[in-house]
């Protein structure tokens, strides 16, 4: 048996899979969102680990896991958030910045106006967004007092989440080339933390963890850390890059999306790693056995989270499910859109001064509409990112393979394969993000094979586009004068 960490944005899942890849138990712990300001966004890195080992105990007492019956563990968490802490105590050292954060958006600014981009696109890939961390970790070198003192005195340890939860599971200061190539300072040719982005940002090399492979035995769990369970880590892989994994797209030229807190369409580029094209970025998908796999993304902020808007900021639901009855309460969307450009625009656009805009709005408008285009905008925000991709790749996506939660959502699935133009295809298991940190896993104490990743996959649902082109374009039209609306170039 294999226990799958899946520390995400809005809470912590916790899977135990047997040798087949099946579930045998299931566990979560919602986090706590913390909003300091407008647009700042932070998470307890003490309650994040708290969380996360809590839902742990928990699957596997639920699956009956004795010490001695666990095989290894596999890790995946919420990319691009940073944690500080001190590593000889390992106490927090100020909250986690979130990915979602903006704080740093005038510094990205400045370092594009300064001429930098070209630099940190050729080697790592990404754009100057405050998405990515290294922003973030400057800004808590400068404003946090003592604490650029203590890290270059190797009192202070900077880490993506993989990396906090490493070193409370098992001691080890340590972070996968997934989760490091989120940064905007690790070289995704060289495969190293790169010297001209370390003085860029002003981040001492000292400050950050070892980077290891995404399989093998990584390191070793502490039994007090898991309720004595002494096990390989042998996994690690931040969110959509497990994603892809457990979505089995091992060979060049496949792809899925994500739906989470945002959606992150993901196309396996194979093992050379490609020129970023324009609105995407290029990121490391794994590395297995000395081999890099390498990966074209679009990054789409808000498609989960504005669900989670309706409900604890609007209040017109109580749960998420209840959107999918209130979309197909309406036979059409009466001209309503929504741009949930709540913390920006991810790709293609990136538009981190974007902000979000519901428009055609009438007297008749009620709560069903505002589901409606929250779930459209889910389906929207997919078709302009895959379109950066075609275009991009030359060819056009055949398939789309869907997991996260909204991937339950059969309105959406439906929705999305009519505006998008190609079948959407949902996996018998939907949390593709726990099961591809199993699978490392496994991979990684030669329990399983790529090969055997691959045969493993099944399909549950199919969806096959039944729009007419019309009435696509016709949507799709809208939603382009609405997005131009919201943008902060308009």
């Amino acid at each position: 048996m294999i226990l799958a960490i899946d520390q995400g944005t809005t809470g912590t899942t916790c899977f135990v899979f047997d040798e087949r890849g099946e579930p045998l138990a299931r566990s979560y712990r919602e986090l706590t969102q913390h909003y300091p300001r407008p647009g700042w966004v932070e998470h307890d890195p003490a309650e994040i680990w708290e969380r996360s080992r809590e839902a742990a105990g928990e699957a596997l007492a639920e699956a009956g896991v004795r010490v001695g019956e666990l095989l290894a563990v596999g890790l995946t968490n919420q990319r691009e958030t940073v944690c500080v802490w001190d590593p000889s105590t390992g106490q927090p050292l100020h909250n986690a910045i979130v990915w979602q954060d903006r704080r740093t958006a005038a510094r990205c600014e400045e370092l594009r106006a300064r001429g930098h981009e070209e630099l940190v696109r050729a080697r790592t890939g990404l754009v100057l967004d405050p998405y990515f961390s290294a922003t973030k970790i400057q800004w808590l070198l400068e404003n946090v007092h003592g604490l650029r003192e203590r890290a270059a005195r190797s009192q202070a340890a900077f880490g993506t989440v993989d990396s906090w939860l490493a070193s409370k599971l098992t001691g080890e200061y340590l972070s996968d080339c997934s989760n490091s190539s989120r940064t905007l300072l690790y070289d995704i040719v060289e495969g190293r933390w790169d010297p001209e982005l370390l003085e860029l940002f002003e981040v001492p090399e000292r400050a950050l963890p070892r980077v290891v492979a995404s399989a093998g035995e990584l390191a070793q769990t502490r039994p007090q850390a898991l309720f004595g369970h002494a096990v390989p880590l042998a996994g690690i892989a931040g969110d959509q890059q497990a994603a892809l994994f457990g979505q089995a797209c091992v060979d060049p030229g496949m792809g899925k999306n994500t739906y989470g807190t945002g959606s992150f369409v993901l196309l396996n580029a194979g093992f050379q790693a490609p020129p970023p094209p324009r609105g995407l970025v290029s990121t490391l998908a794994w590395k297995i056995g000395g081999s890099s796999s390498y990966a074209l993304e679009a990054s789409i902020f808000v498609t989960g989270a504005a669900v989670q808007w309706l409900r604890d900021g609007l209040g017109i639901i109580e749960r998420a499910e209840q959107t999918e009855a209130l979309a197909r309460s309406l036979p059409g969307n009466d001209g309503v859109y929504f741009v949930p450009a709540l913390t920006g625009l991810g790709s293609p656009h990136w538009d981190p001064h974007a902000r979000g805009m519901i428009v055609g709005l009438t007297r008749g408008a009620g709560r069903a509409h505002l589901a409606r285009a929250t779930l459209e905008a889910c389906a929207y925000q997919t078709v302009d990112a895959v379109r950066a991709m075609e275009a991009a790749a030359g060819q056009p996506l055949r398939e789309l393979r869907a997991d996260g939660g909204a991937s339950a959502n059969a309105w959406l699935m439906q929705f999305q394969a009519d505006v998008l133009g190609v079948p959407v295809i949902v996996p018998e298991i939907a949390e593709t993000t726990a099961l591809g940190a199993a699978y490392l896993a496994g991979i990684g104490i030669g329990a399983w094979t790529l090969s055997s990743v691959a045969a493993g996959w099944r399909e549950r649902a199919r969806y096959e586009p039944r729009m007419g082109e019309d009435e696509r374009g016709e949507l799709l039209a809208g939603w382009s004068a609405a997005l131009t609306l919201a943008s902060s170039r308009s």
